[in-house]
């Protein structure tokens, strides 16, 4: 069975979220940080960054949120949620999964490290206005492309879909302005997928 190693409202929601929507079997393995539990070495030895997600498939193990949900889309290419490799659509797919990370997840993170994250003598809380410029910025981009559109690559929710709305849902738990109305109405939009209401539920159950 796949396994998904994580902490609620993580990185590793992008999985369980794609793992829902695919309607998969897995296993959700809390990884708990209220117990120091990604710096043991028992996590170490799966994930030796010390962060979560960390992915199994038998005897596969995959580290890096978007590189595991595009390997279980190409996995399971009926679902339709990531396009065919070599083609124009995909294409796209990429662009966008490229500009959840590096663009519009960058600042947020560069934000909760310094706030919660990194130890507190490397902590700089002086770089948290040019981290919130960049989240603005990267914001206006994303309205930008998605226009009128109810998903990003068009009419349909693709699996960039679940980077980019699980990302947008960090910035409002930042307490980060998202200003958009096209922005706005997808989150809503994406916030409201059974999919996702599934997996928080799946990850929230391993706390009690």
């Amino acid at each position: 069975m796949m396994k998904v190693y994580g902490f609620p409202n993580t990185r590793s929601t992008r999985i369980t979220w794609m793992l829902e929507e695919l309607e998969q079997e897995y296993e959700f393995c809390l990884v708990d940080f209220n117990k120091g539990e990604p710096q043991a070495p028992e996590y170490l030895a799966i994930n030796p960054s010390g962060k979560v997600p960390a992915f199994s498939d038998g005897d596969f193990l995959m580290l890096e949120s978007a590189a595991i949900v595009a390997y279980l889309g190409d996995k399971n290419p009926d679902s339709k949620l990531i396009p065919a490799a070599g083609t124009i659509e995909r294409a796209r797919y990429d662009q966008w999964s490229y500009f959840a990370m590096c663009e519009l997840e960058q600042p947020l993170w560069t934000i909760g490290k310094n706030k919660f994250a990194l130890p507190e003598a490397q902590r700089c809380a002086a770089i948290f206005p040019t981290a919130q410029w960049e989240f603005q910025k990267a914001l206006k981009l994303f309205s930008a492309g998605l226009g009128d559109n109810d998903y990003i690559l068009g009419d349909s929710f693709s699996a960039v879909d679940i980077l980019l709305g699980q990302t947008l849902m960090w910035g409002t738990a930042f307490k980060q302005p998202i200003e958009q109305d096209n922005l706005q109405a997808y989150l809503k939009r994406v916030g409201s997928r059974a999919a996702l209401d599934r997996a928080r539920t799946k990850e929230s159950a391993t706390l009690s």
